[in-house]
């Protein structure tokens, strides 16, 4: 299919065509990074910054990366040392950095729909790298396309997401890319932190993991915010762990191909095992892999967009 799209800000208006491009664009890069000179041409003379206002590691490192393989020019913007803490906007800080000649700006920010209004006001490309519990969409791309080369495709697998739900942007990213290629999923943890309201996605709802871990192709382990325990969501740390946590016990009553999970950061110990985290179903750090791939399918494509 033609690629029209100049920003990348969320899977919810993406249709299955147009995730099966990113998908299949990543693909062909992927090889790229098994060089011995790992750079192509698309992007020379462009210019991308990173506009993250939320710390980072793995998206922002990613995204950098993606950006130089792909020949751009690459900048990076620190909050704590811009003028973001005298008082200035976000659309004020955005619009004079693209009059610097920026073509594409990826931004993280805490607030919802921050990438989206970005998008009405900059002539650059957008895309969205976090925006607060709404959409983490390059994630959710690189979790399908690692699922994708292991399944050999989405259609008709069934996808547990276990977790924090409620404050996860990662988790609503996934839910509409897996659905929209055909997943069933199932969304899993306590219900302070999966509410019943979200089977008005079309998913499905489980409080307890031993109830549906049988029947589950792939388990997406989101991390517990230690940020929010002291909010009283759930009793604490060791109790999840013993309800919800993926252990060695656990793994033993899942499917034999089961596919291991985790954006990261990792809290070991907490949501998922060490001999877990680092066993033979886990794809961990395969996702990381793939998430340069797929962040230079993202910045190829918008480009070709414009």
């Amino acid at each position: 299919m033609e690629w029209k799209r100049r920003h990348l800000l969320g899977l919810y208006d993406l249709s299955a065509e147009e995730i099966t491009a990113v998908l299949d664009t990543a693909a062909m890069f992927k090889e790229v990074s098994t060089r011995s000179i790992k750079k192509v041409p698309p992007l020379r003379g462009k210019v991308v910054v990173n506009l993250f206002f939320e710390p980072s590691t793995r998206t922002r490192i990613s995204f950098e990366l993606a950006a130089s393989r792909l020949s751009a020019d690459v900048v990076n913007f620190e909050k704590s040392t811009s003028s973001a803490v005298k008082g200035e906007t976000l659309k004020d800080t955005a619009r004079n950095i693209e009059r610097m000649g920026v073509d594409i700006v990826v931004v993280r920010h805490s607030a919802p729909g921050a990438p989206h209004r970005l998008a009405k006001v900059l002539g650059a490309s957008v895309i969205n790298a976090g925006d607060g519990p709404h959409e983490h969409p390059t994630q959710a791309l690189l979790d399908i396309f690692t699922i994708r080369e292991h399944k050999d495709g989405i259609e008709g697998l069934t996808v547990a997401i276990v977790g924090d739900i409620a404050h996860s942007r990662v988790a609503r990213s996934n839910i509409w890319g897996l659905q929209k290629l055909g997943a069933h999923v199932i969304l899993v943890g306590p219900p302070t932190l999966v509410p019943g309201a979200f089977r008005k996605l079309d998913v499905e709802v489980c409080h307890n993991l031993d109830d549906v871990i049988e029947r589950c192709d792939v388990i997406n382990i989101l991390r517990i915010q230690l940020e929010r325990q002291q909010a009283g969501l759930f009793p604490s740390l060791r109790e999840y762990s013993r309800l919800f946590g993926l252990n060695r016990e656990r793994m033993s009553r899942a499917k034999g191909d089961v596919l291991i999970m985790h954006p990261g950061p990792i809290n070991r110990g907490v949501e998922i095992a060490p001999q877990v985290a680092d066993g033979p179903h886990s794809v961990i750090l395969e996702q990381v892999e793939n998430g340069l791939a797929v962040r230079m399918a993202a910045m190829y494509l918008i480009t070709r967009g414009r």
